[in-house]
């Protein structure tokens, strides 16, 4: 047999019917009503939920108690950089630690070197582009040149990345020269008798010399693809002096391979450096520092 709906209940019935919603209570939890202070209670107290406590942050979203303040927005590029340094200089070790050990890395390396020695005049050539005599001078017009155009255009601290460019090439020898003299490696058959070929110095001349140029020159380029032809150029010619190197039989390829590791961390350190020094002067003029005048008062 069918059964007939329940009919509803008045005030007075206390029948198990389904509650039914009052106006007063559903006018007090309205957000915005007039006699609520928070969505979440019907009177002007505060709640006592610690997720009700949250203020919204600015993207509308709960936020943390107590506030977190926000990254600094120079921590994003900072960590880059630095897992950039800690790539070449973990694969540096690795290289010296085979080549010293005469490990399975370093005999691999010297039965490639056979099949890829050939010498010749043009990789002779292109290894000497990786020399002191021409690399050094390149870097010493770019720094001058990059020295005197920021002099002129007002630029605090002018003076702090060619100073930075020109004790980098400084570095170089005073690091190159002990490894040579601790690793003891004996050169290609073509060199014949003796040791101290790594790691590569005409790489690591060459890195650090066009390196430092091209990062010099960078800021004074506008447009893209000006910057992106700077940058092939500079690694272009590092290629070039690796060829001519191998080519040639002056070096082992990992005493190249090693060289531009090294190469490339001094120059991270370098860029961590100026912007290190750059960044302090600008919050130094941010907060009121008069900076000196280069022109006329």
């Amino acid at each position: 047999m069918r059964e007939t709906p329940r009919p509803q209940g008045t005030v007075g019935d206390t029948g198990s019917g389904p509650p039914q919603l009052h106006p007063g209570r559903a006018l007090a939890h309205t957000p915005g009503a007039s006699s609520s202070g928070s969505p979440h209670r019907s009177d002007s107290r505060p709640p006592q939920t610690p997720r009700g406590a949250r203020r919204s942050g600015l993207d509308g979203r709960l936020g943390t108690p107590p506030p977190v303040p926000g990254r600094p927005t120079f921590l994003p590029a900072l960590s880059g950089r630095l897992a950039l340094l800690a790539l070449p200089v973990a694969l540096f070790a690795l290289i010296t630690w085979q080549v010293a050990a005469h490990g399975p890395l370093a005999r691999a390396d010297e039965r490639l070197s056979r099949s890829l020695v050939h010498p010749g005049r043009v990789p002779e050539l292109l290894a000497d582009l990786g020399g002191v005599p021409v690399a050094v001078p390149v870097l010493a017009v770019v720094i001058g040149y990059a020295a005197l155009s920021a002099r002129a255009a007002g630029r605090e601290r002018w003076w702090l990345p060619p100073a930075v460019a020109a004790a980098l090439m400084a570095v170089v020898p005073a690091v190159i020269v002990p490894l040579k003299e601790l690793v003891a490696r004996p050169g290609p058959p073509v060199m014949g008798p003796g040791t101290g070929f790594y790691p590569s110095g005409h790489t690591a001349t060459a890195v650090v010399a066009y390196g430092s140029a091209t990062l010099l020159l960078l800021p004074r380029l506008r447009g893209t693809l000006a910057r992106r032809a700077l940058l092939g150029l500079c690694v272009a010619v590092n290629l070039a002096v690796a060829f001519g190197l191998v080519r040639r039989g002056y070096h082992w390829p990992l005493d190249v391979l090693a060289s531009w590791c090294l190469g490339a961390a001094l120059l991270t350190v370098s860029v961590l450096f100026v912007d290190r020094g750059v960044s302090r002067s600008s919050r130094r003029s941010s907060a009121g520092t008069p900076s000196p005048r280069t022109g006329p008062s």
